[in-house]
Parts: C-alpha cells; structure tokens; sequence
C-alpha cells in the first residue's frame, strides 16, 4: 500500500492536466521542483502538497493497522509504509521507476512519525535555501540535520532514527547530480522572479 501511495506521480499527472510531459522540461524530474521551475509556483506548491501527503497517508494509515500488534507496534508499521511510499516516489512503476527525488513525500512521512523534526528541518532548509537560493543545497543540507535532529528529539538511537538516517542516505544519493553541479559551480539558483 505505501508503495503504490508513493509512486503515484502527482508532478506527471498535473502537468499532464496542464498539456505539458514535465520529464522533457527544466531538469525532465517529476517532482516538485521541477514542476515549479516549469510550471510555476501554484502548480509547484501543489504538487509538493499532494506529495507530502502521500507520505502523511502511508504513515497514519499503517500506524492504526499496527495497532496491537506484538511485534513492531505502529512505529514500526508507519516506519515500514514510509520507506515503501519513499520507494515508490522515487522508483514509480507506472514511469519505468523514473520518479522524483523524495524530498516532499519525506517530509510527508516525517511529519506522520515525528513531526517536531520536520520544524526543524524546515527551518534549516529555509535558512540554507534562503542564503544560497539552491534548493537542491538546502535538501542536502536537510537531510544530514534530519537524523542529527530525531536523535536528540528521542534521546538516542531508536527504530525512528534508524530510519531518518536511511532516508536521508537515499535522499542525498537521488542529488547525486545535483552535488556534482554544485561541485562544478554550474547549479543552478533559484529565481524568484
């Protein structure tokens, strides 16, 4: 179910509402980002929203489904939901695994798992995107305080902060490239006009 959840491609489907393939526009990637550069702001923030809550979704529900199980208990059903609806974001079979890079289903799934974390995380995501204006610096960036940031929130090494440190993991390894073009000083910075 978290898969299927996740690998629903919201930034295909609304630019394909909009006459346009968003896989052949700005960086050809489905997500948010992208559908912003290409389509704008409002279709941009509705595609991280739709996103987000594809991650919000998979969580909650599979947490109420662990209720009372002996073994796991709904964290670990919410953590497992989570990771399938991240895969499934960034490898959706319906466009031959080419999917986004999962950063807005992340925060979609952290907010149903530990959503004081994800304040966090906004805020150093803003305060890094709003200096810099790379949005691909500020995800990075985010994701190493993701992990950082669970582990003091729950005092240590528990199954949530396990599972922040992997998704962060894939996460700065799905902006292999856009590392690649910081290096190079070629990325490019957000325009807010």
């Amino acid at each position: 179910m978290g898969y299927f959840l996740g690998s629903i491609p919201f930034g295909y489907i609304v630019g394909k509402m909009r006459g346009i393939d968003i896989r052949e526009h700005g960086s050809g990637n489905i997500g948010a980002t992208n559908v912003f550069r290409t389509m704008g702001r409002k279709w941009g923030v509705l595609v991280f929203v739709l996103d987000a809550l594809k991650g919000v979704l998979a969580v909650r529900l599979a947490m109420i489904f662990g209720e009372g199980w002996a073994v796991g208990g709904p964290e670990l059903f919410g953590i497992l939901a989570g990771l399938a609806c991240f895969l499934g974001h960034c490898f959706p079979v319906w466009l031959k695994f080419k999917g986004g890079k999962g950063i807005a289903p992340a925060a979609g799934i952290l907010i149903g798992l530990i959503w004081p974390a994800v304040l966090i995380c906004t805020g150093v995501f803003l305060l890094v995107f709003l200096t810099s204006r790379y949005v691909s610096l500020g995800s990075i960036v985010t994701a190493v305080a993701l992990p950082i940031a669970t582990y003091f929130l729950q005092g240590g090494f528990t199954l949530t902060f396990w599972f922040t440190l992997l998704i962060s993991a894939l996460a700065i390894w799905r902006h292999r490239g856009n590392i690649a073009r910081l290096w190079a000083g070629t990325e490019h910075r957000f325009s807010f006009k």
